[in-house]
């Protein structure tokens, strides 16, 4: 109990289907009744500087390697070890919420600087107008300010839930909360990581793995399967599918039938007097809403990001010289698109990252990219459109995996909903100070590792594909192949997204991580009904079943958390 008479543990209830949610702690720390602000001292002042360093990991290694490691993991190990520190006020890094805040605000600076920032300032920098670069770079921190502010508003809602994988959140949360309470879930958790990061050491992807134990069976199963087809259809159908722009082309059906059905949760207004208290974030509720956000809410946060996607668009336009450049209708056309885009972007991305932990974010932009060439689109206003688009998305995920590690952090708390919604909000202010410090150390730093060479390879294939034009045959192969994406992601339905993540995982493309999908939904399978023997009823059935999401989880979260041990490890060879 608190001192203020609010009660912080609770016995979660059954939630819908996806990742248990995570039992009380035994540790000994208990959750306190107002949750730990972002911007305390001694927080406020470690979240800067791990943020510093998740901006420069994440700008070498985008600008050497070509990658933008997760290092989520990284920031809740360091607020650990800050937290064991005896001396005074750092003692409070041991609260599990402050930790959270910390590995949300150095995964964002992360992402942020290099897929956010970095790579839309280089596009216009290697198409050769370096006086491009500041305006670009103001339009993508509208682009990444704009990205962050939509998912937290519309996390939890019918399109996001928080019950859905977000594979690198719970093995985040899994770190923490292993961390804290030690024992066999740590022992369980340490051996999968070191597993993960030795699969990863010898090129094996082993965090497909651990995504095949958290996420949809059914998602990850059309991943899977897409990983494999693009794998061996080289080879067996002498065919590369990418350079045929086959999976683009699923991806634009399968996305714009996922826009649809956005649609259709965004009119479902809900008649219950759940729906009715889950559309008020601020509401307080001593039980736990299937969601925090109701379709309302949904509907204005994208209305929202549609309307300030649209002027950021504007700027662009307006700093980047399109004005005289272009003729008024098509100076209103190309901001038209590229608020759209920005937003359909930032949504493909986010279902794919939320199932299955990748984020095709370089495909769908150069979706983009294909039809403004269709569209005719000059050099220069199609560079910045590319740009703008590339801003999106990226951060969009991230914010979703950190705000799901933090909604399994917090659900013993009571009364839940108003805890929730706190912690929330802290993470985002966390987030927002990590976007800032990535902001800087990118104004500071772009200069010197472009002008070295230093562009991140993504910028450089989306130069080329503007500079050589757009192949006539392109486009039919975009059309054909956009309608079985459509058709198979309307029969999966807005919860699977089948037809987003098949092609997810044909762009995807990494070797031997097909097999590794599906043999890991097998031993899940099997798992599962092991635990299941002896079963006489539904409720044991249950039971049984939820303890076996429960172990999976936990070994999948380890294989993650290992495998970005590994993307961390590469910066050795950035140097």
């Amino acid at each position: 109990m608190s001192t203020s008479g609010v009660s912080v543990h609770r016995t979660p209830a059954a939630g819908p289907p996806g990742p248990s949610p995570a039992a009380p702690r035994t540790g000994t720390e208990s959750a306190p009744a107002r949750h730990p602000r972002a911007l305390e001292p001694v927080t406020a002042i470690l979240i800067v500087l791990l943020s510093v360093l998740g901006a420069l990991i994440g700008i070498v290694l985008i600008t050497s390697l070509g990658v933008s490691p997760n290092t989520a993991v990284i920031g809740a190990l360091v607020a650990m070890l800050v937290g064991r520190i005896p001396v005074g006020a750092l003692v409070k890094m041991r609260s599990l919420h402050r930790q959270n805040l910390v590995q949300s605000a150095i995964s964002g600076s992360t992402f942020a600087a290099a897929n956010s920032l970095m790579t839309p300032i280089a596009v216009p920098f290697a198409l050769g107008r370096t006086d491009l670069v500041w305006p670009m770079l103001g339009g993508a921190t509208i682009g990444l300010a704009v990205d962050s502010w939509v998912l937290y508003r519309v996390f939890d809602s019918k399109l996001l839930p928080a019950t859905n994988a977000w594979p690198a959140g719970i093995a985040a949360a899994e770190t923490i909360k292993a961390g804290d309470s030690g024992g066999k879930k740590a022992v369980v958790l340490g051996a999968s990581a070191v597993v993960g990061l030795l699969g990863a050491l010898m090129k094996i992807p082993t965090s497909a793995a651990g995504v095949a134990f958290l996420g949809n069976v059914w998602a990850l199963l059309m991943f899977g399967i897409g990983l494999l087809v693009a794998q061996y259809a080289p080879t067996v159908l002498d065919v590369n599918l990418s350079a045929e722009y086959v999976p683009h082309g699923l991806m634009i059906g399968a996305g714009l039938v996922a826009l649809a059905q956005a649609g259709m949760l965004m009119r479902n207004r809900g008649g219950n007097k759940q729906q009715a208290v889950a559309a008020n974030a601020d509401a307080a509720d001593d039980g736990t809403p299937e969601l925090t956000v109701g379709s309302t809410r949904l509907r204005r946060g994208l209305l929202e990001g549609v309307v300030l996607f649209t002027a950021g668009a504007v700027v662009v336009a307006i700093t980047g010289g399109l004005i005289g450049g272009m003729s008024v209708p098509g100076l209103i056309g190309w901001v038209l698109l590229a608020g759209a885009a920005a937003l359909v972007h930032q949504l493909i991305v986010g279902l794919a990252a939320m199932h299955s932990g990748w984020f095709p974010a370089f495909a769908v932009t150069l979706i983009v990219l294909i039809v403004g060439l269709f569209l005719d689109i000059p050099t220069v206003p199609l560079a910045l459109l590319v740009g703008y688009t590339a801003s999106t998305g990226p951060a969009f995920a991230d914010l979703g995996y950190d705000f799901k590690a933090g909604w399994l952090l917090r659900r013993d708390a009571v009364p839940w909903q108003p805890y929730e919604m706190a912690g929330r909000r802290e993470q985002y202010i966390a987030q927002v100070l990590g976007f800032a410090v990535a902001l800087g150390v990118v104004a500071l730093a772009w200069h010197a590792f472009f002008t070295d060479g230093k562009v991140p390879p993504v910028s450089k294939v989306y130069v080329t594909t503007i500079t050589s034009g757009l192949d006539p045959h392109t486009m039919t192969t975009l059309l054909l192949w956009a309608i079985p994406g459509a058709l198979i992601q309307f029969i999966g339905g807005s919860s699977r997204q089948l037809g987003v993540l098949l092609a997810t995982g044909l762009l995807v493309a990494t070797a031997n991580a097909g097999w590794m999908v599906l043999g890991a939904l097998a031993v899940r399978y099997g798992y599962t009904r092991w635990r299941r023997r002896g079963v006489r009823t539904a409720e044991e059935r249950i039971r049984r079943d939820e303890q076996s999401d429960n172990d999976m989880s936990l070994v999948g979260a380890g294989l993650i958390a290992g495998s970005s041990l590994n993307d961390i490890s590469k910066l050795t060879k950035a140097f």
